[in-house]
């Protein structure tokens, strides 16, 4: 009876220990990424935006399955969005918030070692536009700079990192051109307009020309007048005698 009682306690710990080795190796909410910003209590406008474009789902059910390449999240915290122009946020366009969103995520697991060897610009769920979401992360092995070419920030510190899935405090909301929408081409300036062209210099009327004809028939006349009076004086001259 006590050999029956011996056995099926040792049954007991083994199972109490296999179970704690699994709870140990599948970290507490490392398959809901916004029950780990939770913890922090500093990302609830973060969390709002991750629920509100729906980005939360895909990243947990990825977690959950546990064979892709994991994700790199960095998170702004609320002071960060405070420090946003009044009403920026509120402003942007639901298709702005979505790419506001994946502009913060990399679909892929980074500890804070490998950014000091990462090729940048570091591809996230916005997309690989070099021009409209560069994200530049560079590392010296004490501290982790991110620009964006717009911001310029750092990572303050690590909020969690389990292997598939990495969070980043962050202390400014990355933006670039791609999100707000200034990095659109110009409008070509309109051709100038042509000039209307203006008649040519010959055909054009000149009054200095009939002034001048004018003047000289008025000095013909004068000279017709002197001869007909030389004329006169000569006749009458004639007759005298």
């Amino acid at each position: 009876m006590m050999k029956q009682l011996s056995s099926f306690f040792l049954l007991l710990a083994l199972l109490h220990l296999c179970n704690k080795t699994s709870s140990q190796s599948s970290p507490s909410g490392a398959s809901d990424v916004t029950s780990v910003l939770k913890k922090s209590g500093k990302f609830a406008t973060f969390i709002g935006l991750l629920k509100s474009t729906q980005m939360d789902e895909p990243i947990n059910s990825q977690l959950q399955k546990s064979t892709g390449q994991g994700f790199t999240i960095f998170a702004p915290t609320d002071t960060a969005f405070s420090d946003l122009k009044t009403g920026t946020l509120n402003s942007f366009t639901d298709e702005q918030k979505i790419k506001l969103a994946q502009f913060h995520i990399i679909p892929t697991y980074l500890a804070v070692s490998q950014f000091q060897t990462v090729s940048n610009p570091v591809r996230t769920e916005a997309g690989n536009d070099a021009v409209g979401f560069p994200l530049n992360v560079v590392s010296n092995g004490t501290q982790v700079n991110i620009t964006t070419g717009l911001v310029n920030t750092t990572v303050d510190s690590t909020v969690y990192s389990d292997g598939q899935l990495a969070v980043y405090e962050i202390p400014d909301v990355l933006l670039s051109q791609g999100i707000l929408g200034t990095g659109a081409p110009a409008p070509a300036p309109l051709p100038p307009k042509a000039k209307k062209a203006s008649p040519p210099t010959s055909l054009a009327p000149s009054k200095p020309t009939i002034a001048s004809v004018d003047s000289s028939s008025a000095v013909d006349l004068n000279r017709y007048a002197s001869i007909v009076t030389s004329i006169g004086v000569a006749v009458l001259a004639a007759l005298s005698l």
